[in-house]
């Protein structure tokens, strides 16, 4: 039986859905979590700037960007206070429930969304439905299920057995790979003895249970600049320095870079952008590259065969260059302990039809800057999947999530989170 009403989860993820906001702009979101954790009754609420290590963030937008999102939510009416607390991008809070003596136990889920639009077709749930995204952006990756399996487990500890401290993070700018470790360097983590993360989707089915995920690529990403100087490209071409071939031999020797015996790499220019017109050479060339590794170390290998990379393209075409660090993310194991109790909990539990111990992620996530930082101090983690049929994939514009699912994800959650406080492995 769900630990929470289902219409009630479903009301709430719509309501995230219809106003989604980008990494460091989740203004509305974090307030409209504030709102309910107030409702529900934390003992300890810690919002924007008390939440999180600001030093520690990363791939931040401009200053302007950030304040256009603030104004969207003014005008929609969030607590001025809220506001203030969150001024300057410093999105997200901390939620805690303190039920007695015992072990302190973690959850975290992110709640940003996509910069991009979502489908208008009839058949996309959100659009026939009505709650389609209102904002130009787009929750395509199930965060405002993961918001809303938060409040859900927030509320259903707080009227359980459970015996100890629940800590939930709403955790800001997970799709650039740039709140997790803002997260990790606070000290809301310091006591935390054992920690849960959680996805929703991740290509399995309704009713499927993950318990334990790995396969995390250690990830960063880069923005790399090439300046050179302007020519005519037909009247005086050796005027120029061609930022632009720079850019193009240094794409091009990216994916040339040797694999590594010690596991699986992966490099990825993802933009590249630049140049004015036809006839002029251009100057100014920007790229935005990503590098994963199979372990941490995999990670920086291909990182720094990147920088050699794009300086010898600069030294090769006469062009200054910068090379500029974005967000990152360490890779992760589950610890068999926990998964064994998402296990034992989802065993049985309303909705769930198939359960899978472990599952590789194949991609990256910065869960494991908090994970780590748990493990870390002796402490345990592991991230759950929660299988949600979606009809088009993660980060597509009929993505979607099957609201079957939320209740799936508070039970096993709820149930785990019991778990550790009856057993403390």
């Amino acid at each position: 039986m769900s630990h929470i009403d289902r219409d009630r989860l479903v009301g709430l993820r719509r309501e995230f859905h219809r106003h989604p906001e980008p990494a460091w702009r989740e203004f509305w979101t974090t307030a409209r979590i504030v709102e309910e954790l107030e409702a529900i009754g934390v003992d300890e609420l810690y919002v924007g700037r008390d939440a999180l290590d600001g030093d520690s963030r990363m791939a931040v937008p401009e200053d302007a960007e950030l304040a256009d999102w603030l104004e969207r939510a003014r005008d929609a009416g969030v607590d001025e206070d809220t506001l203030a607390a969150m001024d300057g991008g410093y999105t997200g809070c901390v939620a805690v429930v303190d039920c007695g003596p015992g072990p302190t136990v973690g959850l975290r889920v992110d709640i940003d969304g996509l910069p991009r639009a979502e489908s208008t077709d009839d058949e996309h749930l959100p659009a026939k439905e009505g709650f389609r995204s209102e904002t130009g952006a787009m929750h395509a990756c199930g965060h405002d299920g993961h918001a809303t399996i938060g409040l859900g487990v927030v509320e259903a500890i707080r009227d359980s057995e459970f015996s100890g401290t629940l800590k939930v993070f709403f955790q800001p700018a997970e799709e650039v790979i740039g709140g997790g470790k803002a997260m990790a360097a606070s000290e809301h983590i310091d006591d935390v003895d054992y920690l849960y993360a959680l996805h929703l989707g991740l290509d399995h089915p309704t009713g499927e249970v993950v318990a334990g995920i790995d396969g995390f690529l250690a990830v960063e990403h880069l923005d790399v600049d090439f300046h050179g100087a302007p020519g005519h490209a037909g009247a005086k071409p050796e005027e120029g320095r061609n930022a632009m071939q720079a850019m193009a031999a240094a794409v091009q020797n990216m994916y040339g870079i040797s694999r590594h015996s010690d596991g699986a790499t992966r490099v990825n220019a993802g933009v590249v952008e630049g140049g004015t017109a036809s006839n002029i050479i251009p100057e100014d060339v920007r790229a935005q590259v990503e590098v994963r590794g199979e372990t941490t170390e995999l990670k920086d290998y291909m990182s720094d065969r990147v920088r050699d990379v794009v300086a010898g393209a600069a030294r090769m075409h006469d062009c200054e260059f910068d090379v500029e660090l974005g967000g990152q993310a360490p890779s992760a194991t589950s610890d068999q302990a926990l998964v064994d109790f998402v296990m034992d909990a989802a065993d049985g539990a309303d909705g769930v039809t198939s359960i899978v111990e472990r599952d590789a992620l194949g991609g990256s996530e910065d869960a494991t800057f908090l994970m780590q930082s748990v493990q870390d101090r002796g402490g345990l983690a592991c991230y759950v999947g929660v299988g949600t049929d979606h009809p088009g994939g993660h980060h597509t514009a009929t993505f979607d999530v099957d609201e079957d699912s939320l209740p799936v994800g508070v039970d096993v959650l709820v149930g785990a989170i019991e778990r550790v406080a009856e057993r403390r492995p």
